[in-house]
């Protein structure tokens, strides 16, 4: 089974900029995007991550706790990747195990997360870990 670690450290995250630039590919120099991720650290932003072998970062997941009274205590994803060479490793379905047990140690009614339309595999996923499709997210740029 894949081993989830905390990323915490600048170096760290740093080290996780390639698969979260493959969810996210605005995202164009490690600095700005380690300087980002810094600032959503003090917004309760934490990143949980599986590296290969090689000791490389494959697969990262980046969430955060918060209270909503549409659903109470809930843990949000907002981000999960895995490296496109990766993928079929377990490493999704392993972040996303990990993810639930953290939910359920910290309280949560509920784990939550939006996810593009067209991503079907991610989608298969989803629904085999039991999570159901709820809504449809808008939004407008501005």
């Amino acid at each position: 089974m894949s081993q989830v670690i905390s990323i915490e450290t600048e170096a760290q995250i740093a080290s996780c900029f390639k698969v979260f630039q493959v969810l996210r590919p605005h995202l164009k120099d490690v600095e700005t995007f380690v300087a980002q991720v810094k600032r959503q650290q003090a917004q309760s932003y934490r990143i949980a991550a599986i590296q290969g072998a090689d000791g490389q970062v494959e697969s990262v997941a980046g969430f955060r706790f918060g209270e909503y009274l549409a659903w109470g205590k809930i843990l949000y994803v907002d981000d999960l990747s895995t490296l496109p060479d990766a993928r079929g490793k377990g490493h999704g379905s392993a972040l996303l195990d990990w993810l639930l047990n953290q939910a359920k140690s910290e309280g949560c009614a509920a784990l939550h997360l939006d996810s593009g339309y067209t991503r079907l595999d991610a989608h298969r996923l989803y629904l085999n870990k039991g999570l159901n499709l709820v809504s449809h997210h808008f939004s407008k740029n501005i």
